[in-house]
Parts: structure tokens; sequence; C-alpha cells
């Protein structure tokens, strides 16, 4: 059976960097040029003399970065690895895994991939991406910096790049009328929004529970777990989400649910309705993407807002793993190049390149040992990378096959609790055995 396992090379300590402005992901449409030479003799893969060879990069970052932002990057890359052109291949996100499924079936995948964590594991258990830990063994490459490596059967297969981080959103403004301070454990933060709720009518805290994209199980509820240290998964990535951890997360989102502080709507609501209650001064407390700081910003100029991070279970003093989206990359299994596939993946890992491309995402960068520039950031992002170096990065649903429908089977369980009372125990004994015939 295929396991998938994230490593986090510095778990204890995962010093990553948070860069200015918003971090908005949005799939639009781009082309790219290539700087690269071809031989229509050799597909461009070498010139005249055989000393050129040219890699595709195939991704969705150009459309979503500055312009000319990647392509100066590869351009450096080239200048300092004379011989080697890389050929940028940019497409909508939307598309980019059709073309790899389309490329691994003709056996014409490009040489370097940007990847998504839930697209790892199919491919890779497919054969179509390769094996990364074999290719940093063959370079005798040091992954200490490596934030995270996400790895099937104990063999890394996409590295992230760049992650976005997802950390608690308080309105000060409600807090403050409520007489209340940030909360920082589970207790202190039902109290708090209990009194919000009381005080003020708004709603303590929000979630998007919509059955329709059960991505709110990752983003909403079980970071609570991941920020004290748990984990629904064993040692060895198998599922166990029955456990005691999960079930007492579930039930601190139930007692809330009871004592009628979460947002009205909840179980139907999406993740962009969340951010609106959120932004509309509706709702004191949420979870949610940094991508929302401008976003909230452009729409309600007024709000007082800050980021915070998660609260802890009680008696909880270990680091906080904090929730996160990335940008990823791998390598085809099948390339000609993988020498040089590899020299352009290290690149882009590497302290700076690493930070500056980071910068131009505005997300925090996959080096661990890149350095801060926070010289142009809105004050949100520093006091977000100060939570993000205190704790270490947790997505553990990246990489699992089936993801989404994990998600959507626990979220199904979810609303039964909340809406029907079911048992807290005998419902997450069923989201593991429907898991365990996925996993």
């Amino acid at each position: 059976m295929n396991r998938v396992v994230q490593t986090n090379s510095r778990r204890r300590r995962a010093t990553l960097v948070a860069l200015p402005a918003a971090l908005a992901l949005v799939a639009t449409a781009c082309g790219s040029d290539s700087s690269a030479p071809e031989n229509p003799d050799t597909g461009g893969e070498a010139d005249a003399g055989g000393e050129t060879v040219t890699i595709e990069f195939m991704q969705w970052w150009e459309p979503e970065l500055p312009d000319g932002a990647l392509r100066g990057l590869i351009e450096q890359f080239e200048a300092e690895n004379e011989g080697i052109e890389v050929e940028l291949l940019s497409s909508p996100y939307g598309t980019v895994r059709d073309q790899i499924v389309a490329g691994a079936a003709a056996q014409t995948m490009p040489d370097v991939l940007g990847v998504d964590g839930s697209w790892v594991h199919d491919f890779a258990t497919q054969g179509s991406i390769g094996d990364l830990s074999a290719a940093m063994a063959d370079a005798d490459y040091d992954d200490s910096a490596l934030a995270a490596q996400i790895q099937v059967d104990g063999a890394t297969y996409m590295i992230p790049v760049v992650n976005f981080a997802y950390p608690m959103f308080v309105n000060n403004d409600i807090l403050d009328a409520a007489g209340v301070e940030v909360p920082t454990t589970w207790d202190e933060f039902a109290e708090t929004a209990q009194t919000v709720h009381e005080e003020t009518g708004s709603a303590g805290f929000v979630t998007a529970l919509t059955l329709e994209r059960s991505n709110g199980v990752h983003i909403d509820v079980l970071p609570w777990m991941w920020a004290s240290g748990g984990s629904m998964l064993t040692d060895d990535g198998g599922p166990a989400i029955n456990n005691p951890e999960v079930a007492a997360n579930v039930e601190f989102i139930k007692e809330m649910w009871d004592d009628g502080v979460l947002a009205p709507g909840g179980l139907t609501m999406a993740e962009q309705d969340k951010v609106e209650e959120f932004t509309n001064g509706r709702v004191a407390m949420m979870v949610s993407s940094l991508a929302h700081i401008n976003l909230i910003r452009e729409n309600n100029p007024d709000l007082d807002f800050s980021v915070v991070p998660m609260p802890v279970q009680e008696g909880y003093t270990g680091e906080s793993g904090i929730r996160y989206a990335s940008w990823g990359i791998g390598m085809a299994a099948n390339t000609e190049h993988p020498e040089e596939s590899w020299k352009l993946i290290e690149f882009l890992m590497s302290a700076e390149p690493n930070a500056d491309l980071s910068g131009y995402a505005n997300g925090f960068p996959g080096n661990s040992e890149a350095t801060p520039d926070f010289s142009d950031a809105d004050p949100l992002f520093e006091d977000a990378f100060e939570i993000w170096d205190a704790g270490y990065p947790v997505s553990e649903f990246t990489g699992l096959p089936m993801a989404d429908e994990l998600m959507r089977i626990f979220n199904e369980e979810l609303q039964r609790i909340l809406a029907e009372d079911k048992d807290i125990q005998d419902a997450l004994d069923s989201v593991q055995e429907q898991w365990e015939e996925i996993l």
C-alpha cells in the first residue's frame, strides 16, 4: 500500500519568510516566450556543438506573478548554468494538470513541473513524476534547508517552493466592544466567542462547511488540532482520523455550535461567503489565507483587524502546526535531462532565488534559510511571519489519494454531529472505516 507523508526537515524550527502584498492565486490565461533556440534535428535539446541542453518547465506560476518575474529568475539560472536553457510552458492552474496527464500518456512530459499537492499521489503511483530523493542523492544535495518534502513510500516527489499560510483573523473592534482579549487557548476562545455573541450580537467564529467543496475541513476545523501538535495520520501515513486528538477537536467545534456562537449558515457556506461575513464586520474571528488581507482592505478599508496564532488546547506547550497551501515542484519520471532538471529545481530552492520568487508571489519561501524582507509589506505580513516562524507547516491532506473525497466523507459525518447530534466517536469511526478503503 502506498503511503503519502509530508516531511518537515526543520519541523521544530521552520524559519520561512513572508514578503509583501496579497497572496492572490488567480488562474488567468497567459502564454510564455522561450529564449531557448531550437535545433530541428534534436528537438531543441542541443546546439550544433552538442553543448546546450534545453529543458521544459511547465507551471501555472508565471500568469500569477508580475510580468517578467519568473523569466528574470530563469535568465539568472541560465547565466549561472552555461549550456542549459529553459523553455517556460505557462498555463492557467486549471489546465496544467490536464496537460501533464496528456503528456504522461503521450510520453511527452515536460522535464520540470509545477505540482499541486493533491496531484502527487496519483502521478507518483502512475510513474509520471520522478523520485526527487534519488535526484538529491545523485547530486549530493543537503536537504536540511527544505521546509517540507511531500513523499510517497518514503521517496520525495514534490518540494513546496512557495507556501501560503492560514492564521487566525481577528476583528479588533468587535473584541474591544465585547471587552475581551485575543484568546490563546481553546477554552479562552470559546469564552471569548460566547462573550462576543452576548455583548455585540456578532458571531464569534465562522466556518465554511458546504458539501459542494469540503475544503472547510482543512481550513476551519482540523487546524485547531494541528496547532496543538496533533495529527489525523499514523507515523507511516495511514489514517487515524478517529484518534482522541481529532475527537477533542470535533468536540470543541460541537460545543461552540451548541452554544450558538458560530455564524449562521456555516453548514452551507463557501469560503468566499465566510470571508465576506468577516469583511462586513459580522464575525469576530475566522481562519483564512493571508491572500485575503488585501481583499479585505480593498472591500472595507475601515475594518480594524489583526492576524494572530491559532489558539491551542489547554496545557499544550509545544510548537504549533500551521495549515498552509503551496506551489510545489517536481520532475518528469522520463526526462532525458535529470541532472539539468535537478539543477533548475535546486536553483529555485536556493535561499536568494527562493526568497525572490516568494516575494513576487507574496508567500513564504520553501527554503527555511531565506532572508525576510518586509520593506514594502503590509504590517500584518510581518505579524504572520512571526507566527509562521514560531511553528511548523502542516498540510496533511497534501499528497493523499482522493483528498477531496476524504474531506467530503469527514464533512458529511461532521454535519451529522452538528445538526443531528450523532455521537462523535461513532461518526469518526465511520470516517476511519471509509478512509481505510481509500488509503
